[in-house]
């Protein structure tokens, strides 16, 4: 019967890897697209955005993490020996890609956060402490075990302490998520595109907590057991979630960026020139603002772009990491008295920050 049980435990944690690897390769196929893109948008390869860099990292050492650790346990020719100095590998792999995940997390809440000062110092101070809890138990108490030739690590402490490592990252996970909601719901937009942009990062950070919840849960459940032939069933599938619910969100605000800036927004002026002014009466020239008042009057129009900040009322430019490329088209509606034609002004004007 306890035989049984271990074949059953083999069988099944030979198909979630090879689902893990599955689903993995298609999504990388799938998002190549989207990458070259992110990529034709950098100004250049020396002068890349942090968005770019995360994406670039959280991408290739996935993969990377994926393929140590599968490879392990595939292999059917390592000794103990061999096994003594390759069984780390994946762990640290594992913890690096967990850092890159919370990197994500962690600027797109700053950024949500419209990058008050309190809430970054918060962040990098839970950051760096769940940190050194997740390099402490990932590595503290692994033991090599070689299998039919295999090589895989296992928790063998008296303590069992590797479980503890996906407690972290739940933490963190709703400790960003909560403060980015919280932001994010007291935004007022008064512009259509940003209110899409902001159910889209609702969406993606709530989403991205339940997916890698569940999978935490499950591993934190395999690891807190005795088998060492079960304890890592989850941690390729594991991978292969933080990568992609961690790319996703680049991605998207990357997407929502692009549909927008294709947008143009034509406003029509009319500005009289020096020589009708001067003889237009003055009833009619007070139907036209002061450069003080023109100011005030282009803020208002950018005004849609600007929600309430939830602290201070006030309002001011959203900076969720994205640009957004707003064209209008000024043209004059009155013909100078000389008969010269002018031709039309384009204002281009950018706003938000990119991280």
């Amino acid at each position: 019967m306890e035989q049984n049980f271990v074949i059953n435990s083999t069988t099944s944690e030979k198909y979630m890897r090879i689902a893990s690897i599955s689903i993995a390769f298609y999504d990388y196929i799938l998002t190549l697209p989207a990458e070259w893109r992110f990529y034709r948008s950098q100004s250049s390869i020396f002068h890349m955005s942090l968005s770019c860099v995360l994406l670039i990292l959280i991408r290739y050492v996935s993969i990377v993490t994926i393929v140590t650790s599968n490879y392990g346990y595939f292999s059917s020719h390592f000794t103990q020996q061999a096994c003594q100095q390759y069984y780390l590998v994946a762990p640290i792999f594992k913890v690096v890609q967990t850092m890159i995940s919370q990197a994500i997390l962690g600027v797109r809440t700053f950024n949500v956060a419209r990058r008050d000062r309190r809430i970054g110092i918060a962040l990098l101070l839970i950051y760096f402490f769940l940190v050194s809890v997740e390099w402490f138990t990932n590595i503290f108490g692994r033991a090599p075990v070689v299998i039919d030739g295999n090589c895989t690590p296992a928790d063998a402490g008296k303590t069992l302490s590797t479980w503890l490592f996906y407690l972290a990252p739940m933490l963190y996970d709703i400790v960003t998520v909560t403060i980015s909601t919280k932001y994010l719901l007291h935004y007022n937009p008064l512009s259509s595109r940003v209110e899409r942009l902001i159910w889209v990062l609702i969406y993606d950070g709530v989403g991205y907590f339940f997916v890698l919840s569940a999978s935490n849960v499950l591993n934190l459940i395999l690891y807190h057991t005795t088998d060492f032939q079960t304890q890592s069933a989850g941690a390729s599938m594991g991978y292969a979630v933080t990568w992609i619910m961690s790319q996703r969100i680049l991605l998207h605000i990357r997407e929502m960026t692009e549909l927008d800036s294709q947008r143009l927004e034509n406003v029509v002026i009319a500005r009289p020139t020096l020589t009708a002014r001067a003889k237009m009466t003055s009833g009619f020239r007070s139907q036209f603002e002061s450069k003080s008042q023109s100011k005030n009057s282009k803020n208002s129009r950018d005004a849609e772009f600007a929600p309430t900040s939830p602290r201070s009322g006030n309002t001011n430019t959203m900076e969720l990491g994205i640009r957004v490329r707003v064209e209008r088209s000024v043209v004059p509606n009155h013909t100078p008295a000389d008969g010269s034609d002018r031709s039309s002004l384009w204002e281009t004007k950018g706003i938000g920050a990119e991280p």
